[in-house]
């Protein structure tokens, strides 16, 4: 049953779970291919450089769609956007589970990525709906969603791909975005738009916002440089794992995914805090801890145990970075909730696709080492970036 939303009233409870199931489902589309990376290339009989080309494209359409799409919502109504985007979604994933060659699976998964970001119209809208007092807690709420489903995402997809093939994970990625759709018609209430205008002045109004904030700037860039560092592991994770000394199967690479869930609990735990502890204070713990991250799995880069700690450290990491510069990003200005949000995870997605191209490049020329530097350096020019800015 759709529920009336009036701004900075609040937003139902079981509207706020429903939406954080549905991000945490739809997000999933971009990371089923992570584990599935060496499956893919040998059945499709492609390197292992070009395989990783399907992350990195996912990514890239992930981008255009906040770019693109995300600044809709500001304009017509995000329900009608929404649908739209589940219905593409589901005949891109089955694209992909039908594609006879790389080339079509990049194809699908540019589609896929574009129309994957369905859960950063919800965020704005939260935000927007949501009590003052009670917008960072309901933004990491949806977070913790968004990064359920990026967890299970890995761990489903490696369970999947190991015993029923990759192209199986898709089939059932399809169906499940038809179920959403169905729920999406049924219970999200239609929402005023937050701009008067066209199309052309609203993507106008993006580069002004850009341009005449620093804060975004700053917010934005560093919170991707260090999604570009943590997306780094996840590229090259099933090559590395895959062979010598572990040669684990994807199924292990899969269930590695589970260590992430204390990057759930963070952002279910520590929105509220924002604002107590400063968001600079986040962003040095923050990046620090990846960085701790990736010295800890280089060094025990032979044992699961490494891996295990690792992902635990960078998954906490990362929520620490990305809950404090997003909250601070949605609160500069309430009439473009949407707009600010596609600033924000534009740049973010971007510093994803940085960090996988890096990845997947220095993995081909210097192994692991290569794939580490990569991390830290992203992590590393974060931080330096929060220590020479001002307050």
């Amino acid at each position: 049953m759709r529920q009336k939303l009036v701004e900075n009233q609040g937003v139902p409870a079981s509207l706020l779970w429903v939406l954080a199931i549905i991000a945490g489902l739809s997000v999933a589309n971009i990371y089923y291919n992570q584990p599935l990376l060496n499956r893919i290339s040998a059945d499709l009989g492609v390197t292992e450089f070009a395989a990783n080309l399907v992350p990195m494209v996912t990514q890239v359409g992930y981008a255009l769609g906040l770019l693109f799409i995300i600044p809709l919502g500001d304009l017509y109504k995000r329900r009608t956007i929404i649908v739209a985007d589940f219905v593409l979604l589901a005949i891109a994933t089955y694209g992909i589970a039908l594609s006879p060659s790389l080339d079509y699976v990049l194809a699908a998964s540019l589609v896929t990525g574009i129309c994957s970001v369905t859960p950063q119209i919800f965020i704005p809208l939260v935000s927007q709906f949501s009590l003052p007092e009670n917008k960072a807690r309901n933004v990491g709420l949806l977070l913790s969603g968004l990064l359920t489903g990026i967890l299970g995402s890995r761990v489903i997809s490696g369970l999947v791909g190991e015993y029923l093939g990759w192209r199986t994970m898709y089939y059932v990625a399809s169906a499940v975005m038809l179920v959403c759709l169905a729920v999406v018609v049924k219970v999200l209430p239609d929402t005023p738009s937050n701009f008067r205008g066209t199309y052309g002045g609203l993507m106008k109004s993006l580069w002004r916002l850009y341009r005449g904030n620093a804060t975004l700037r700053l917010v934005s860039i560093r919170a991707g440089l260090c999604f570009g560092s943590f997306l780094a592991l996840w590229a090259c994770l099933a090559f590395k794992l895959g062979g010598a000394p572990l040669y684990a199967g994807n199924n292990v690479i899969g269930l590695l995914g589970l260590c992430g869930m204390a990057g759930v609990l963070t952002a279910t735990m520590v929105g509220g805090y924002v604002n107590r502890f400063g968001v600079r204070a986040f962003n040095y713990f923050g990046a620090a801890m990846m960085i701790a991250a990736w010295l800890l799995i280089y060094l025990f880069q032979d044992c699961y145990a490494g891996y295990i700690v690792g992902i635990i450290i960078i998954d906490i990491g990362m929520q620490f970075v990305q809950i404090s510069n997003q909250t601070r990003a949605l609160v500069l200005d309430q009439s473009a909730t949407n707009r600010i949000n596609t600033i924000f995870m534009t740049t973010y997605f971007v510093g994803g696709a940085l960090g996988t191209l890096l990845a997947g490049t220095f993995w081909q020329s210097f192994g692991w080492t290569g794939v580490t530097a990569v991390g830290i350096s992203l992590a590393g020019i974060s931080l330096l970036i929060t220590v020479f800015t001002k307050h």
